[in-house]
């Protein structure tokens, strides 16, 4: 993900002392997303404000359709209290997720709400096919939500450097500009992040990783990506193409890859490596023939010993990147947890086995992704809220709100 070349687009030029006012806001809206039901009260004691001033400043952000407040679920007795939760009226994130088989397009509120989905099959996989549609998919989101998308936030299963897609090779695409995606070229940030970095972040911030010091994420959908978090820091590399762990040579020696290159361990976890080992071509849809051939594998002896054989590779090549990476934990996404799910025995074996001997007393655990199909999607959300809600995107924000009036004139927190 690179956010560092998509600054918000500033109405104008603002000092530090004006940005400063955003800070403690920026803090309490980043509260949001990670502790969904957060009252008031506790707010207050997360950024140590008084509750007066807790309070001055959550009317604040309501007149600045930033939050709103609804009744909290009761917990026994007690006083009944309000939780805090993103405004009807506030801010949106276009949350683009382009898949080897189809696209996603959504809106996201600051809580990672996601709604008005649209979702469709490619009708021709060529990059300009896809991105004219999706270009389209966001101006008629514009059309609906007005100035209230700040952002877009787009995932895609490919190599980027900033807006460019450098190789998508299950989609066969090369050197695709994702510029159209920007909102009808006014200037709205366009994020671009890689899938599986996105849906390690959503892991590592909401899901089944978070609280680990350093997680290890891996997805397999065609092939296989990940990511390494350290920190809730994603180690992306110097140009934001790092995670590349299927085009590490962890498969089958003389196997190539449609990177060019041979003996990927891309080529060993999914439906390719399935149809390869039953001595079938090679299917136009491999993420699909791999979930059919795990519902057929209680039934067909050939479909379960080309599923376990993909669980094995997985395994094998988790084990490595532990002995590396140094993880304390790690996560498996998309088709990996299916065959986490159908050959856990063959996997965990397989890992086992790959670890160095003092690793094996405490091995980090493998397990399920909390957020499954959907990881990128959040995490690609989350990049978005991010940016929003920094420093300079709340004053953003309250330049375009005639609502934010008393606000934008007074310092706030």
């Amino acid at each position: 993900m690179s956010t560092s070349e998509t600054p918000l687009p500033p109405q104008r030029r603002r000092s530090r002392a004006e940005l400063a006012r955003w800070r403690t806001p920026a803090a309490l809206l980043a509260l949001l997303p990670t502790r969904p039901g957060i009252t008031r009260a506790q707010a207050a004691r997360v950024l140590r404000l008084s509750s007066g001033a807790a309070s001055e400043l959550v009317a604040r952000l309501r007149t600045a359709h930033l939050l709103d407040e609804r009744p909290a679920t009761p917990h026994g007795r007690g006083r009944p209290t309000t939780e805090l939760v993103a405004h009807p009226e506030g801010p949106l994130i276009v949350v683009v997720d382009i898949r080897h088989e189809q696209w996603q397009v959504s809106v996201s509120d600051l809580t990672v709400q996601i709604m008005a989905t649209a979702s469709r099959h490619h009708r021709d996989r060529a990059a300009p096919a896809v991105v004219s549609t999706l270009a389209a998919e966001v101006s008629r989101l514009r059309r609906r939500f007005g100035t209230r998308l700040r952002a877009v936030s787009v995932s895609v299963p490919a190599t980027l450097r900033g807006e460019q897609i450098i190789q998508a090779s299950g989609l066969g695409w090369h050197d695709v500009d994702l510029s159209a995606l920007r909102l009808e070229r006014d200037g709205t940030p366009l994020l671009v992040g890689n899938n599986a970095t996105l849906a390690g972040g959503a892991e590592a911030r909401l899901g089944a990783g978070g609280g680990a010091r350093v997680l290890l994420h891996l997805t397999v959908e065609v092939g296989i990506g990940g990511i390494l978090v350290t920190g809730g820091v994603a180690a992306t590399g110097s140009t934001g193409a790092g995670g590349e762990f299927g085009h590490l040579p962890l498969g089958t020696p003389g196997v190539v890859c449609p990177c060019g290159a041979l003996g990927c361990w891309d080529m060993d976890v999914d439906g390719r490596a399935m149809a390869r080992r039953r001595g079938e071509p090679e299917p136009a849809d491999p993420r699909a023939y791999a979930s059919a051939m795990v519902a057929a594998a209680a039934e067909d002896a050939s479909a379960l010993g080309a599923v376990e054989a993909c669980a094995r590779s997985l395994g094998a090549g988790a084990a490595g990147l532990v002995n590396a990476l140094d993880p304390d934990r790690v996560t498996l996404g998309g088709l990996a947890t299916e065959l986490h799910a159908l050959a856990g025995d063959a996997l965990t074996a397989s890992y086992h086995r790959g670890l160095m001997r003092f690793r094996r007393r405490e091995p980090p655990p493998l397990l399920p992704a909390q957020f499954g199909d959907d990881g990128p999607a959040v995490g690609a959300a989350l990049a978005g809220i991010d940016l929003v809600t920094s420093e300079a995107g709340l004053a953003s924000w309250v330049d375009r709100d005639p609502h934010a009036d008393a606000v934008g004139r007074r310092p706030v927190g």
